[in-house]
């Protein structure tokens, strides 16, 4: 197999040729290594590895042999250092046993050869640690790659591996998902585990999947990794059949609502509305009713919950570094908007908690209203395609509320629907004139993923993406 092989194959394609022995995993192994590195060289994507061989993993699983990363946030792997993009964990903690998510990448055979980049626990719609530097996105070195799974994204978007670890409590999947090409989807809440070290994260905002480049993939995926364990805190009903079998079947004629103005009040640049425009006609098109409509509610009390929930979830989240560490945080170790709002978080009171969570109830009742008159909400998944870095500073002089409110400023399409638990998935539909990708964002109710499965694969029929690849890609270096 040579690079060109290796780099035209998604990862259901990568584990047939395995399984039929036109080559070893150790051979797919061994080209995954050097493209992972090269692909680094340029990109700053990986935070740990590439590995000397492969984790462990269940030679008969769905996956057998598949190149895979893992993200540097939640998810983690017995004895590989995690830091979680701070300068606090120094080279970083060994977790003495997987997570569950863990255990399900396991077996499913996919082959971790690498731990992925990404912002300071995760708070930023880019991926520009201190603690390892810049990711650049492949598409174009001086743009950001998203975030916070941007280091994840864009190695499989440079062909370095097909498919990769990936988590979203604003929109940390389906935002590097848009800037970098890919197929990003955000599951239902309890979907896919999140245990044992957590219940919940954020609120129950935070859920955990991937990031790939078919929906085959996305599919077969989830059907590997949607497991219930016991303790867990949320936990609802499988699909009536595989995810994999919705691929292909008939969607239905179903009602699409259209929205392209920010909730925020902010700029959408016209070649994203443009692009939701024509997605739209190309719906309309297959049969289905599609109409604009959105959602009402309030964006301000929405954005003033997340400030309060997200922050004293990072104040929970250091506070949990500091007893495992024995080091405190403050301004030397932490980035400066993490640390105002790691302040902000330890002054929020329980009524101000509970007051929040109040707000998010009365926004998914509304959510949920609107679902049952549409199947189908489609919006931009980012205000524009990726934004120069630099251009979200994680060290600049804000509050916490200033900092989430530039965060939301820039993607305020993605974090209504942590907030109300509901599925969303970002599908690369579209390039801007400047030859970066615009990604188109999906939503449904509760437990739909079986939907917008079956409707993101009859988009990929009509608007295919697989023959597009960035600048900087493993068969170009």
């Amino acid at each position: 197999m040579n690079i060109d092989e290796y780099a035209a194959l998604d990862a259901t394609g990568m584990a047939e040729v395995i399984a039929s022995g036109e080559v070893t995993a150790d051979e797919v192994a061994a080209i995954a290594t050097k493209a992972l590195a090269d692909v680094d060289a340029q990109l700053n994507a990986v935070a740990t590895g590439p590995f000397d061989k492969p984790l462990d993993y269940a030679e008969d699983g769905r996956f057998a042999g598949v190149p895979f990363v893992i993200k540097d946030l939640v998810c983690h792997a017995e004895g590989v250092p995690t830091r979680m993009g701070t300068r606090m964990l120094g080279d970083g903690v060994r977790p003495p046993a997987d997570t569950h998510l863990m255990e399900r990448f396991r077996a499913a055979g996919l082959a971790t050869l690498a731990v992925s980049t990404t912002p300071e626990f995760g708070f930023n719609a880019n991926t520009e640690a201190l603690a390892y530097g810049s990711t650049r996105n492949p598409w174009n070195l001086g743009y950001s790659a998203g975030g916070s799974s941007g280091g994840s994204a864009a190695l499989v978007a440079a062909g370095a591996i097909p498919v990769a670890h990936a988590n979203d409590g604003g929109g940390s999947i389906r935002i590097p998902a848009a800037c970098n090409g890919l197929i990003g989807l955000k599951p239902s809440r309890g979907r896919v585990p999140l245990g044992p070290d957590l219940g919940d994260a954020l609120s129950g905002f935070a859920m955990e999947f991937a990031v790939t480049r078919s929906v085959r993939d996305t599919a077969a995926l989830l059907d590997e990794v949607a497991v219930s364990y016991p303790g867990d805190r949320f936990v609802i009903a499988p699909p009536s059949r595989p995810w994999a079998d919705e691929v292909g079947a008939d969607p239905g004629r179903l009602r699409i609502a259209v929205h392209t103005e920010s909730w925020a009040g902010t700029y959408v640049d016209p070649e994203v509305a443009a692009a939701v425009d024509s997605v739209a006609a190309t719906l309309e098109a297959a049969g289905h009713h599609v109409d604009r409509n959105t959602p009402i509610f309030d964006w301000q009390q929405l954005l003033e919950a997340h400030v309060v929930i997200w922050s004293a979830f990072l104040a929970e989240s250091v506070a949990g570094v500091e007893a495992m560490t024995g080091i405190l945080a403050g301004p030397d170790n932490l980035e400066r908007t993490t640390w105002e709002c790691v302040r902000y978080g330890r002054r929020v009171t329980a009524v101000e908690l509970g007051m929040a969570n109040a707000t998010i109830n009365a926004v998914s009742r509304e959510v949920g209203r609107f679902f049952t008159e549409y199947d189908v909400l489609l919006t931009p998944t980012a205000n524009s395609p990726s934004v120069p870095l630099g251009q979200l500073n994680a060290n600049a002089d804000l509050t916490a509320a200033e900092w989430t409110q530039q965060i939301f400023d820039t993607c305020s399409f993605t974090p209504l629907f942590n907030a109300t638990g509901t599925p969303a998935i970002s599908l690369p539909l579209a390039q801007s004139t400047q030859g970066l990708p615009i990604g188109v964002q999906l939503a449904g109710p509760m437990c739909s993923e079986s939907m917008l499965l079956r409707v993101a694969a009859e988009l990929e029929k009509a608007l295919p993406w697989a023959d597009r690849r960035p600048g900087v890609h493993v068969t170009t270096l």
